[in-house]
């Protein structure tokens, strides 16, 4: 059985009273209906991320996620231990572990881990069992049993919308971010918390990134220099999209601060955009010299449904050589097509074959070694074939100026559709790519966690991290929300990887994995 430590969940009359009362507030049993139906999630056309676009529907009262009914009796529960898979020779799968607490659904699973102790894991999902959409799940043991914590309320911006962010500095203190707004739904920030006592007390949660532009802060992605020998060793940066209230204005900007987070400086990365043209998804890494990259999709909203879904997109970033006070001039890293939207409800596309609307996050990490390959830099992304999702990896050697054709982590015969990618750099300078895969599934719906080990970025090895099939159709939400991404970390020997998995066939929770290379 999997343990749980629920430290800030309700229990007795408090649960039933809380329950009762979120679901006055924000759902309605038409908007249950329909997503009980399958049809699409009432999602506006909007470039806003898929995450902050649900927990706007579940704020108005436009959807309530299916199985809500079921909150009480399976909070804390995550049933048997899933079966345990051979792990010998390596490359090989770890056993699999559920992290968040069962219950209401759980999506957007970054996750990380204290290189000071490499016991300790924290992970985060947008987490429907939080009145803020939002925990935080802490583990000392590797894994095996986790803490969790459900984001606090910061007043100002009352609402959660999830967006979770997760980190680590070298005081061993764990970073957790989250997105917050307006009652109105229209302005927005990014919130920040800390522990120093391994997830069992948080501090007082502050707002660490304002609204740039007057409207939603959105597709945050938090990142602290862990390199020792860096000379902004525990600066943190926070890169975001911002969009003005109206929606129709976006730019990549990112914040940073060196005072662990007291005060953050945000500044401008990308020229703004204007509708039809729109920036999103933006991710970050840092080199052991201090360096910082910013990367992000770049597309126009002229595709068949009028958004981006079935279009040709750029894949852009952007250098910082001095913590994030000036940025390098935009460039483009490759060019990839986004899956149509088949629902006219996923302004980037869907996933084929249901109604799950899909980000393109161009995921990047940096090798820190001082082998051969140091500050070698490694980006992940899907592309759209016209028949399939295919995972892709390119790299570039001289920080950015050139970069490789792609290559494909999953094998040649896989191809059935890959997506939600993350990729890592360990100390050996091994790469690895996380991504779901519906290769087991021959009517290509249902989806298991893959990963692949390299030390070029050109071939990888190909191991199943998850033992059962996901159906995307039990994501909690009747097959329309099964979040914007999910993610990896390597702790040494392992790729820990956390991705939302709804093997439970009532929703999808937090399960973490992982790839065992020694």
């Amino acid at each position: 059985m999997t343990h749980f430590n629920s430290l800030r969940c309700f229990s007795g009359a408090a649960l039933l009273f809380v329950v009762a009362a979120f679901h006055a507030a924000t759902f309605s049993p038409a908007a249950y209906s329909q997503a009980s139906d399958h049809s699409p999630a009432v999602f506006e056309q909007s470039p806003l991320s898929a995450s902050i676009l649900m927990a706007r529907a579940i704020s108005q009262g436009r959807i309530q996620p299916p199985g809500f009914h079921r909150f009480g009796q399976e909070l804390g529960s995550a049933g048997s231990m899933p079966p345990v898979l051979d792990c010998t020779p390596v490359p090989c799968a770890v056993n699999n572990q559920q992290a968040s607490e069962g219950g209401m659904p759980v999506n957007d699973t970054p996750i990380t881990g204290n290189l000071l102790n490499l016991d300790q894991l924290l992970s985060g999902g947008a987490d429907y069992n939080c009145p803020q959409l939002a925990s935080f799940y802490f583990s000392s043991d590797g894994g095996s049993t986790w803490n969790v914590h459900c984001s606090d309320v910061l007043p100002a911006f009352p609402v959660g919308n999830g967006g979770p962010g997760v980190a680590f500095d070298l005081n061993n203190v764990a970073y957790a971010t989250t997105v917050k707004t307006s009652t109105s739904g229209t302005t927005g920030v990014i919130a920040l918390q800390t522990s120093s006592d391994r997830g069992v007390t948080w501090s007082a949660i502050a707002e660490a990134v304002s609204s740039a532009l007057g409207g939603l802060s959105d597709g945050a992605w938090m990142q602290i220099d862990n390199s020792s020998t860096s000379p902004r060793a525990n600066s943190i940066y926070i890169s975001t999209t911002q969009f003005n209230k109206s929606e129709t204005q976006s730019e990549i900007w990112a914040a940073h601060s060196t005072d662990r987070g007291a005060t953050f400086t945000d500044v401008a990365v990308s020229p703004r955009s204007v509708l039809p043209k729109v920036v999103q998804f933006s991710n970050l890494a840092t080199a052991a010299n201090g360096t910082v990259y910013v990367t992000w999709l770049a597309c126009t909203a002229n595709g068949p449904t009028g958004n981006c879904g079935g279009t040709s997109a750029e894949l852009l970033f952007s250098a910082s050589s001095d913590g994030g006070t000036t940025w390098s001039k935009q460039a483009v890293m490759a060019k990839t097509d986004l899956a149509p939207d088949a629902c006219s409800c996923a302004y980037y596309g869907s996933l084929p074959n249901t109604s799950e609307p899909m980000s393109n996050i161009p995921v990047i990490a940096v090798d820190d070694t001082t082998g051969p390959k140091a500050r070698t830099l490694y980006v992940t992304y899907y592309n759209w074939t016209g028949t399939f999702t295919q995972v892709e990896v390119i790299s570039s050697a001289n920080g950015g100026a050139t970069w490789s054709a792609p290559s494909q982590p999953a094998p040649p015969s896989d191809t059935h559709d890959q997506f939600f990618p993350w990729i890592g750099v360990s100390d050996t300078s091994k790469v690895g790519v996380t991504w779901l895969d519906r290769r087991n599934d021959p009517a290509n719906i249902s989806y298991e966690s893959f990963s692949g080990d390299s030390s070029n970025g050109v071939t990888f090895s190909d191991v199943q991290l998850a033992p059962e099939l996901s159906n995307p159709f039990n994501d909690g939400f009747g097959g329309t929300f099964l979040g914007d991404f999910a993610g990896n970390i390597w702790t040494q020997k392992t790729l820990y990887a956390a991705w939302p998995d709804t093997r439970s066939g009532i929703n999808a929770q937090n399960e973490v994995g992982g790839l065992r290379v020694h």
